[in-house]
């Protein structure tokens, strides 16, 4: 089946368009021996759809390498969320601009978030000339139609709109031990600071029983664990009608027997007490639990439209703990929100030191064009916010180390996924509650889950020995 020009397919229903591109079998030596350059920035979503990206490129032939000069078509998947990675993507570009000078042929394309900002297409378009292909989050699937057809020219094809939601996706995996898999895209929450619901549009929720047997599928070849994905994962189902709740999902994944079952992230508006009674009665469920703060002061937390008041995310927490044995609970927080004063900012330090996060992912508020957030008045000056966050990360940091000095001497699962990037003498792998350990035996262990007996503590690991 000859494939249709792009602007054709889009006047065809979904189930058309779902045909065209996810079920049409490309040669897959249109560009054998060629290789592939794919770099990925961000979330987890940004990971998951980078294994998607792969999979499309191998089907054309292409094959994969981690050096950027014996590529012959580069594709750099971005992020949206803070401007660091705006500069990250302008820096590398640079080194991109160059190898096409001594490779001429060489496709440059970009995207994930970034490409779903106007402005940001924009510039591309106009700053970065030697960039061949945009494209967007919501049409990753026209990726290898971009790439045949091209015109030695510029190809922009960006979508402002959600899509949808495509069953059937292939993936190249990363691990063959533990795998993503997302259950909904977008989000309805549009809170003043982000940028997700403009780049990913609107909540997707994708039916219960394709979720259930991805899984299956999964267990099937090997996999030990499992990542349920979303933007607001715990708000899944709620844009569909006659579907299972977010609990009742995590209930029947649990079911398929996959040993371990993780998800990220949740919200705190949506975290029901039917999903914290489904964790705290299945094993394989674990009981790890990555909950938002953003912030401690009430009056910030409705500036940010998070919904929720301090009193209230600490009821949440507290039912969590007290619900869910051993529980390891990890934060996101930001300093600097536009006219946080200094009693906003004991508010979250007070937060912290009520919680004692296992760990927390913290940052300076960086304003995303777009969002109601970056017209918004800033008086605070860029060395206040620094201090504040110095002053918050030494504290994390010190409940972090804390949190994980109560594993010395203790025997816990590990699930052992490879060998140590910093010693090769050494594998690694993730307790039950997300903590990584770093272990001295085990190389012929990869892919299993077995006991380890912890033998030291750092704020961002444990070290421990394989016991027999």
């Amino acid at each position: 089946m000859k494939l249709p020009n792009l602007n054709e397919a889009r006047k065809r229903t979904n189930k058309e368009v779902e045909y065209i591109y996810l079920n049409q079998k490309y040669d897959n030596k249109l560009f054998k021996g060629q290789k592939y350059f794919l770099r990925t920035y961000g979330c987890q979503m940004n990971v998951h759809d980078g294994e998607e990206i792969a999979s499309r490129l191998e089907s054309l032939g292409f094959e994969m390498t981690d050096k950027l000069e014996n590529a012959d078509i580069v594709i750099l998947n971005t992020c949206a969320i803070r401007e660091n990675a705006h500069d990250k993507l302008y820096g590398f570009l640079g080194r991109c601009k160059h190898a096409k000078k001594d490779n001429k042929d060489l496709i440059i394309g970009i995207c994930g978030c970034m490409a779903q900002e106007e402005s940001v297409v924009k510039e591309l378009m106009e700053k970065h000339p030697y960039v061949d292909i945009v494209f967007g989050t919501h049409n990753i699937h026209e990726l290898q139609d971009l790439i045949i057809n091209r015109k030695n020219k510029q190809d922009i094809e960006v979508y402002s709109c959600e899509g949808e939601v495509y069953e059937n996706i292939s993936y190249k995996r990363d691990s063959q031990i533990k795998a993503w898999v997302n259950i909904q895209y977008g989000c309805d929450k549009f809170c003043t600071y982000c940028i997700v619901p403009y780049t990913r549009g609107k909540q997707r929720s994708r039916r219960s029983n394709e979720i259930i047997k991805e899984v299956e599928d999964l267990v099937k070849k090997g996999y030990k664990e499992v990542t349920l994905l979303g933007q607001n994962v715990n708000a899944y189902g709620k844009d569909l009608e006659d579907e299972l709740s977010f609990a009742g999902l995590l209930e029947g994944v649990a079911k398929t027997g996959i040993d371990r079952v993780r998800f990220v992230t949740s919200h705190p508006w949506d975290f029901t007490n039917e999903m914290i009674d489904t964790i705290a009665k299945y094993d394989n469920i674990m009981p790890y639990i990555h909950l938002p703060l953003q912030s401690g002061s009430s009056r910030i937390l409705k500036l940010m439209g998070r919904r929720y008041t301090k009193e209230e995310y600490l009821d949440l927490f507290n039912r969590i703990k007290n619900k869910i044995l051993n529980c390891a609970i990890t934060t996101d927080i930001i300093v600097g929100f536009p006219n946080e004063t200094d009693e906003d900012f004991k508010e979250t330090l007070d937060v912290v030191n009520k919680c004692k996060y296992d760990s927390a992912f913290t940052f300076i508020f960086s304003p995303r064009e777009g969002t109601p957030a970056a017209k918004m008045e800033d008086k605070i000056d860029m060395k206040t916010k620094e201090n504040r966050l110095q002053e918050l990360n030494e504290l994390v940091n010190s409940y972090s180390l804390a949190a994980n000095k109560k594993y010395i001497n203790k025997i816990v699962p590990v699930l052992i996924e490879g060998i140590s990037e910093k010693d090769n003498t050494k594998v690694f792998g993730y307790t039950d509650t997300m903590k990584l350990v770093n272990i001295t035996n085990g190389k012929d262990k990869i892919g299993q889950i077995v006991n380890v007996l912890i033998t030291d503590a750092k704020s961002f690991s444990l070290d421990g020995d394989i016991k027999e």
